[in-house]
């Protein structure tokens, strides 16, 4: 991996050079590339790597020193969800940070999450993971100017670094890894901002009315523990008042009574740091800044900085945390600030799959079948921050089970040659609430990516690309395509049962768990003789939908399977032994002689003849 950033030295250097033959200099630099990824954030690091894995020349381009986005420039090293989904680039770097501290039980610090880390760790780890892809290419330090387009065909983009430098790329696909969508409204994509109607989505739990009130953000902090006699209270910053953060410490979000040397330990990270991050009566803030000019963001986020900076005087005097000051071993900024706010919502592409509450609560139960066309799984439940603004409708922590996000999400509705990851990404604005997460970002990054490198080799736009190859490729990645509980990606049959779960042929059975949402295939369990028909006959309508409520037996589902098997080794009945037989062994028979997952699906996830 190559790896460039503008240091002072460069900048001497490209002042010298623009004397003598500014032909040279950087601001004039051009590269062409095949694969281009707009931000080194938590999907861009996955997107690059997956994208250089397939072979594909990738470049990434990242305004900040480090690559991770939440994970590590934003400061949230506190995991939400998916500790029981290991799946693909979201399982490697879990690996390696438990590597890094020395077992899974080295990082669970915190109560938030089953996984903590420090910020430059994260870093650390993307960087070690990106330095081994030959066809990788990162450069820090420029942000996103404009697209450079054809038509309605992305070809690339420009940026510029903070010396007004230009870095003009040329690439065969481009994707959006930005936080907030940056490059929608410069693309002419479609999309959405804020929440939606119930009219559109059909969500119960909707508003009545759309409205453009965006997610509370925050401008997170960590804070080291530098011994109990030491005082590193900051000065008093301006406009504080206690009364504003009265009460953070009396209960969590879901009402948990709690005391605030409980509260503090929320985020408390390896090596005695603590993540502020507090929602209640804490640091979040309402600023809805994604329409505005670079430059009127950058002022407004100053406030961001502030409400997070009274709130640690607030806990340093108030409070009694004299002993944790900011780290200064964390980000080189002048504030000791994480070098970016987290943004937990900005640009909803509108893509040619678009995905709800609805579709998750029941996949069975809608005109389309957007489950047969995950790429990424989540497990979070719905979780809206808006605490900080007077009138924004109540969205609660609506159950939910484990997901897929479907590809089509990532797929613009009318422009091509772009690709949009992160939580710019095609849903609804509620159901943001559990696919902004920290894993299931990072996984939509990787099969952005593989996507990406298919469209790159094929010669054919991101919307032509079949959407079962990337989800093979997914699954020899290790990554998970249906968000199955119980069949781990350790199982002899995790790919098969992967693969049959996609085709709806044998069901999944979600269930709201708490913090940890789950979906259960049962690989043990038996059918009915009705089930299977009914599962056969979605995938091929020459299956009848019988009402025999007996165990399906061997015998029973290879004949049923026989009939519209098309290998040349059509399966015989009576070899197989009349007695019941498990979703497990079912699976295996259905690979075997029919191979349902081969066949083709569009972005609705309907059947293509």
């Amino acid at each position: 991996m190559k790896i460039q950033f503008i240091t002072l030295k460069a900048v001497v250097i490209t002042f010298l050079l623009s004397y003598c033959c500014p032909e040279l200099t950087l601001a004039q630099q051009r590269l062409s590339v095949e694969v281009l990824v707009v931000g080194g954030t938590t999907s861009g690091i996955s997107a690059g790597l997956s994208s250089a894995r397939a072979g594909v020349n990738t470049l990434v381009v990242e305004e900040t020193p480090w690559i991770g986005g939440m994970f590590s420039a934003q400061g949230v090293g506190a995991v939400d969800g998916n500790h029981h989904l290991p799946s693909g680039i979201w399982n490697e770097f879990r690996e390696e940070i438990r590597k890094h501290y020395g077992g899974a039980g080295a990082v669970h610090t915190g109560w938030v999450s089953n996984t903590l880390f420090e910020p430059h760790v994260a870093d650390s780890v993307f960087k070690a993971m990106a330095h081994k892809e030959k066809d990788l290419r990162i450069i820090y330090g420029y942000y996103l100017d404009k697209l450079i387009k054809k038509g309605n065909i992305i070809k690339g983009a420009v940026f510029r670094n903070a010396n007004d430098e230009k870095l003009v790329v040329h690439a065969a696909v481009t994707i959006d890894a930005t936080d907030i969508g940056e490059s929608l409204k410069m693309a002419g994509a479609a999309y959405r901002l804020g929440m939606d109607a119930q009219e559109e989505t059909h969500e119960s739990g909707a508003p009545d009315k759309a409205n453009d009130i965006v997610q509370d953000l925050t401008w997170v902090a960590i804070l080291k523990d530098y011994g109990v006699h030491a005082d590193k209270t900051i000065a008093r910053p301006n406009g504080y008042d206690p009364e504003e953060f009265k009460g953070c410490c009396a209960e969590t979000v879901d009402q948990v009574k709690i005391d605030c040397a409980y509260m503090i330990q929320y985020g408390r990270m390896p090596h005695n740091k603590y993540m502020i991050n507090w929602p209640k009566y804490g640091n979040d803030i309402y600023l809805n800044v994604v329409e505005m000019s670079r430059n009127k963001r950058d002022k407004e986020l100053k406030k961001a900085k502030e409400q997070t900076l009274r709130f640690v005087y607030y806990l340093q005097h108030e409070l009694g945390f004299k002993h944790l000051g900011l780290a200064d071993d964390e980000f080189e900024t002048s504030d000791l600030l994480a070098y970016k706010p987290y943004h937990r919502e900005g640009r909803r592409v509108k893509g040619i799959s678009f995905l709800t509450y609805n579709d998750v609560e029941k996949p069975y139960g809608q005109a389309t079948h957007l489950y047969r066309t995950g790429i990424s799984v989540g497990d979070y439940p719905v979780d809206h921050h808006h605490a900080k603004h007077a009138d924004a409708p109540k969205i609660g922590f609506d159950p939910v089970p484990s997901f897929s996000i479907p590809l089509g999400s990532l797929i613009p509705e009318s422009v091509n040659g772009l690709i949009v990851a992160d939580k710019a990404i095609s849903v609804s604005n509620l159901m943001n609430g559990s696919t902004r997460l920290q894993p299931v970002v990072l996984l939509t990054g990787q099969a952005a990516g593989i996507l990406a490198a298919l469209s790159v080799k094929q010669g054919r736009a991101p919307r032509a690309v079949s959407i079962r190859e990337v989800q093979e490729l997914l699954l020899q990645a290790k990554a998970y395509i249906m968000p199955l509980y119980d069949v781990p990606v350790t199982d002899s049959d995790f790919n098969n049962i992967q693969k049959i779960a996609a085709t709806g042929i044998l069901r999944t059975y979600g269930e709201p768990w708490q913090w940890a949402n789950r979906t259960w295939f049962y690989p043990d369990s038996m059918l009915t003789v009705a089930e299977f028909s009914k599962g056969l006959h979605d995938f091929d309508s020459r299956i009848p939908i019988m009402t025999d409520t007996q165990v399906l037996t061997s015998r029973e589902a290879v004949t049923l399977i026989a009939r519209i098997c098309e290998v040349k080794e059509i399966p015989k009945p009576m070899e197989y032994a009349d007695i019941p037989i498990s979703k497990r062994e079912l699976t295996k028979l259905l690979m075997k002689f029919l191979n349902p997952f081969a066949k083709q699906i569009d972005h609705q996830g309907h059947y293509v003849e």
